[in-house]
């Protein structure tokens, strides 16, 4: 076949799986996390297999203990969030008022330093100008998660779907890759395989790892937080954990928000700072000697900006839905586009002299 064929066909293929996902994506969330349960499951599964066990009677077990931890977790950390962010709802005048009382003295040395008379009211109405459109924003931001699978019929359809999907996958598993191998086109099934490979070895090394790294972060933040004494600790904690996907970020967030309520939590009492900021220290250096490299180890990761990208950019697509597939996508693109540059380099586009001389 013609490379211009090759060409022809994979953009076809690759247009038809794009519009398929379109297509159903109100319906493909409870596969999608079905999928990455089995995926994350997967190599327990298949240790315990090569034991002698029985597939099925390993996956129902691995399973079933999977989402009673799950389940075990949620009714434990579920409550302790609802009324952290109900308090947190309740005291946002108190420290809005508290930080106008701090910004309000240096309004006013701006003003006589610059010789312009800012008002109030004008302060005031700016800050509701810019609330409102970060409103606006966030109503986007929720609208496209609602469209993507937060509906309430939606939200119990994929509870009950998705364990299902999930034992399926994983008990079928072996039968599937065989399927998927047997379908490759013969001539290039080597260099498919192998790319195949090294997109696994991108998402098994950040999903599986990563995701270890911000549970253990976010649990450990939580409740050194909570015993911290600092308001809203475990809300703060976790959603630390959360954004620690982003290497980085979270725990710069994390920080930064901390200090903030702890500042106007204790009037600026420098030891109770100090206590919340140094949480944060021995957990990053908790984090960088033993968590991550014990669970990541030298597993190559994805760059932070092309993480806030992707997650960004399958958000705004397909709400909650593109954000799951955010990344297998991107570290996919990744593989894909370090391929074709290494074909590149190595074309006669490139270096056109030293393949002509080769010939």
């Amino acid at each position: 076949m013609k490379p211009i064929h090759q060409l022809i066909f994979w953009a076809t293929a690759l247009a038809g799986i794009l519009f398929l996902v379109w297509l159903f994506k109100s319906m493909l969330l409870p596969f999608v996390l079905g999928g990455a349960i089995a995926y994350l499951l997967n190599p327990l599964v298949n240790r315990l297999v090569r034991f002698g066990a029985k597939r099925r009677v390993v996956v129902l077990g691995i399973l079933g203990c999977f989402l009673t931890v799950l389940v075990a977790l949620l009714a434990i950390i579920l409550p302790i969030l609802v009324r952290e962010a109900a308090g947190f709802v309740d005291d946002v005048p108190q420290y809005a008022h508290k930080i106008w009382l701090l910004i309000e003295p240096r309004i006013l040395w701006i003003q006589e330093k610059m010789g312009q008379q800012i008002t109030a009211d004008q302060i005031q109405d700016a800050m509701k100008e810019n609330i409102g459109k970060a409103l606006q924003v966030g109503k986007g931001v929720l609208g496209g998660l609602t469209t993507g699978g937060l509906a309430i019929v939606d939200f119990f359809t994929t509870i009950l779907i998705t364990p299902v999907v999930a034992y399926f996958l994983m008990k079928e598993w072996p039968r599937v890759t065989s399927y998927v191998k047997d379908m490759l086109p013969k001539e290039h099934a080597e260099v498919i395989i192998n790319l195949a490979g090294q997109i696994d070895g991108k998402i098994s090394g950040f999903v599986r790892g990563q995701i270890m790294v911000c549970l253990c972060l976010g649990l450990v933040y939580a409740v050194a937080l909570s015993i911290a004494g600092l308001n809203y600790g475990f809300l703060i904690g976790l959603g630390t954990g959360v954004l620690s996907i982003i290497p980085f970020v979270g725990s710069a967030v994390g920080l930064v928000t901390s200090l903030v309520v702890s500042y106007l939590q204790s009037g600026g009492d420098i030891t109770f700072i100090g206590i919340i900021a140094a949480i944060f220290f021995v957990g990053q250096f908790i984090e960088g000697n033993f968590i991550t490299p014990k669970l990541l180890g030298d597993s190559v990761g994805l760059h932070p900006l092309w993480i806030i990208f992707s997650l960004m950019a399958g958000g705004s697509l397909l709400g909650l839905l593109g954000m799951f597939l955010s990344i297998p996508v991107a570290a996919s693109i990744g593989v894909i586009a370090g391929f074709m540059i290494e074909q590149y380099k190595a074309s006669a586009y490139y270096r056109p002299q030293e393949v002509g001389a080769e010939k």
